[in-house]
């Protein structure tokens, strides 16, 4: 009898029925408060009933349309949605299925479009676990290790992490900004970089915000170099940082970016969005797929979008997240072992350490079961595994934000007191 795999193991021991907003309810009839999100993903919450209605009508018209074989409504109709958040220039989408490939499919366009083979990644960053993109992913060795040797012509940079050096930000960004010219001089030249990639809020390497500083530096360099600076928006887009994506923090524009996660609600949908001049540069018969731009995900797609504007789910993350972060400040000033709480938007993290300030991941790991016994649902990440992450929907209330935070802190006080 075929059972799922031993390696994938689940975070908590939750059997889910069903779910509905920012709830999960189990199979004894148990609720959970969902700040995991499916790892960033149900932006509109579980089961918003717009969206449940578009995938439902959608299925029952064409499930599948091969994007290179016919073409259909809905993906039309995703493109003309996305064309209302996307940056001006980038009018040009290319759909795939999963952040990895998305960022595999950003990789590919990067060196052909400038004729260049290498690209340069940053320390901590997560960009998916395909052979690209754990080729350019160093989150954490588990996603690169035991299946070398990776894709050559990867170059890996420092991160702007003022917590991981215990510099202010101003210091990490000059070094890092100043390490990578170094980079330039020792490993790959400017001329045969093809790009950056980077993620403008670090997801798996810790919820941690690119410095607009470094983000701004990097797009200076690019322009100077003939570079591509490929922004991935895969778990901090579609809102979470109280902006449509994350990179608008920093105001820049990347000359590539990559989308999947919540811009479809959790249907397995991804993209590239580069301007049309930039993606017609790929090689014909390098973009393509089987199951890329399903209908029944891009109808999902097409609702998310419109469901975050029509209920103004953008300032609402904006405005809750900047609660929760209030709510769990107190947690650093309370808690030695509380090294920093920090994100933006509904993006928050806690970063735990040990009492000579080295990372705790055995502390951050039992905070998440003991989140789960307080019904809360939630996630470690970091290099580490150090750093648990709150990932609350787009849609959560001011009333769930404030229990959420209640139930977190009752979590970290039967652990640390």
């Amino acid at each position: 009898m075929a059972i799922l795999s031993p390696v994938l193991t689940q975070s908590s021991s939750v059997l889910v029925d069903h779910a509905s907003g920012s709830w999960i309810y189990d199979s004894k009839g148990e609720s959970y408060l969902d700040f995991s999100t499916g790892i960033g993903v149900t932006s509109t919450g579980h089961c918003h009933p717009r969206v449940v209605a578009a995938a439902r009508d959608q299925v029952g018209k064409v499930i599948h349309a091969q994007a290179t074989t016919v073409r259909h409504r809905p993906m039309a109709d995703f493109i003309d949605e996305l064309s209302t958040v996307l940056p001006s220039s980038l009018d040009s989408v290319f759909f795939s299925n999963s952040g990895s490939e998305a960022v595999e499919s950003a990789i590919r366009l990067a060196r052909m479009a400038t004729g260049r083979p290498n690209i340069i990644a940053f320390q901590g960053g997560f960009h998916g676990r395909t052979m690209a993109a754990a080729s350019v992913t160093s989150a954490a060795t588990h996603v690169r290790s035991g299946f070398g040797p990776l894709m050559g012509g990867v170059y890996f940079a420092p991160y702007p992490n003022h917590f991981h050096y215990g510099w202010p930000v101003d210091q990490t960004v000059e070094f890092c900004l100043r390490e990578l010219d170094f980079l330039f001089h020792t490993q790959t030249m400017p001329k045969e970089t093809a790009a950056f990639l980077i993620e403008p809020v670090q997801g798996d390497g810790g919820y941690i915000q690119t410095p607009p500083a470094f983000l701004q530096g990097l797009r200076a360099l690019a322009d100077e170099h003939g570079i591509m600076l490929v922004c991935d928006e895969v778990q901090a887009g579609a809102g979470k940082t109280g902006r449509f994506w994350s990179h608008e923090l920093a105001g820049i524009t990347p000359d590539i970016m990559t989308m999947a996660k919540g811009i479809a609600s959790g249907f397995p949908i991804s993209a590239i969005a580069a301007p049309t001049e930039i993606m017609s540069r790929a090689w014909p018969g390098s973009q393509g797929g089987t199951y890329g731009g399903n209908a029944v995900a891009a109808a999902a797609g097409a609702e998310t979008i419109r469901v975050i504007a029509d209920e103004h789910l953008v300032e609402n993350a904006g405005t809750q997240g900047s609660e929760l972060g209030r709510l769990l400040a107190p947690l650093a000033d309370r808690y030695d072992q509380v090294g920093e709480t920090r994100g933006v938007g509904v993006m928050r993290a806690v970063e735990f350490v040990d009492a000579e300030g080295r990372p705790a991941p055995q502390t951050a790991s039992a905070v998440l079961k003991a989140a789960e016994r307080e019904h809360l649902l939630v996630l470690t990440c970091g290099p580490y595994g150090n750093v648990v992450r709150l990932i609350p929907p787009l849609n959560v209330s001011a009333e769930e934000i404030a229990l959420g935070a209640t139930r977190f802190q009752a979590a970290v006080s039967a652990v640390l007191d």
